[in-house]
Order: structure tokens, then C-alpha cells, then sequence
């Protein structure tokens, strides 16, 4: 890709971002604050998915091959 389609489109992304969340309207010091507040609780997320989500599949399919139990071998 040529760079400055990708300079471009990123700088469009951005642009969205900026009329989605209205903080084109804020002031540079609270732009600031808003986007550090964002990207923190964005982090908190992805940490948060990242960390408790495969412990909870694990649970739910245990939960699960306990309801169903294992088949009988004539089953097979």
C-alpha cells in the first residue's frame, strides 16, 4: 500500500472518531483528557477480556461435559 493512502485513511479514522464521540467541540486540554480517559478504560477492556474470558470458557465447558456427562462406550 502506498503510504499516504494509509496516512490518509488513518487520519479519516481519526476524523470519525471525532464526530462519533463529539470531541471535536472540546477544547485541546479536554481533548486531551478525554482521549486519555478512552484509551484508559479501552485498555481496562482489553486487559479485562484478555485475562477473564478464556477462565470462564474453561468453567462454562466444564459446566457443560458435566451436564452431558461422558457416552457410554456402546454409544460409540
Amino acid at each position: 500500500m502506498d503510504v499516504k493512502r494509509v496516512k490518509d485513511y488513518l487520519y479519516w479514522l481519526y476524523y470519525q472518531y471525532q464526530l462519533v464521540t463529539c470531541s471535536y467541540v472540546l477544547e485541546p486540554w479536554e481533548q486531551s483528557m478525554f482521549h486519555t480517559i478512552t484509551v484508559t478504560v479501552l485498555a481496562m477492556v482489553v486487559y479485562t477480556a484478555y485475562v477473564f474470558v478464556p477462565i470462564h470458557v474453561r468453567l462454562a465447558l466444564e459446566f457443560f461435559s458435566q451436564i452431558f456427562g461422558p457416552r457410554p462406550e456402546s454409544a460409540v
